[in-house]
């Protein structure tokens, strides 16, 4: 399904829609590649509550459909507070969507963000389910493979 889309920071209005987008991510997606239990757990981690926390230290955008609902979403942030480190962190496109750009629209508007321009050493907490994907945007595995 094709969708035109934009980018834009988050603000907390999109708390809900964001969390139904990584909890489907979650459970369509990753739940592939790792058990129920830890995918569920994943998601309980992922509340609304931990999704506007994160969002006070960090820099989330989404993507969002000309209609205004919310297809994507990722975040950057300082690692562990550094300000020449940053991290690359719960990056998720509706499975409904995969395949469209929206990720890679993602990672670029995280790219153009302050915290990644600053940073001498980027890193990205990646799920066995997205390696291929950011090996696709040049960002290797820390053990070069």
């Amino acid at each position: 399904m094709t969708e035109t889309f934009r980018i834009r920071r988050f603000v907390s209005e999109d708390a809900q829609e964001v969390q139904v987008v990584i909890h489907r991510g979650l459970r369509e997606v990753n739940g592939k590649d790792y058990p129920a239990k830890l995918i569920e757990d994943f998601c309980s981690y992922f509340s609304i509550g931990k999704i506007l926390s994160q969002a006070d230290t960090a820099h989330t955008y989404v993507a969002v459909s000309e209609s205004g609902r919310i297809l994507g979403t990722g975040t950057i942030a300082p690692y562990w507070n550094s300000e020449t480190e940053s991290i690359l962190l719960t990056i998720y496109v509706l499975p409904d969507f995969l395949g469209n750009g929206i990720g890679s629209a993602i990672v670029k508007a995280l790219e153009n963000d302050e915290f990644f321009l600053r940073a001498r050493r980027i890193e990205i907490p990646s799920s066995v389910t997205a390696v291929g994907f950011y090996r696709k945007l040049g960002y290797l595995p820390q053990d070069g493979e």
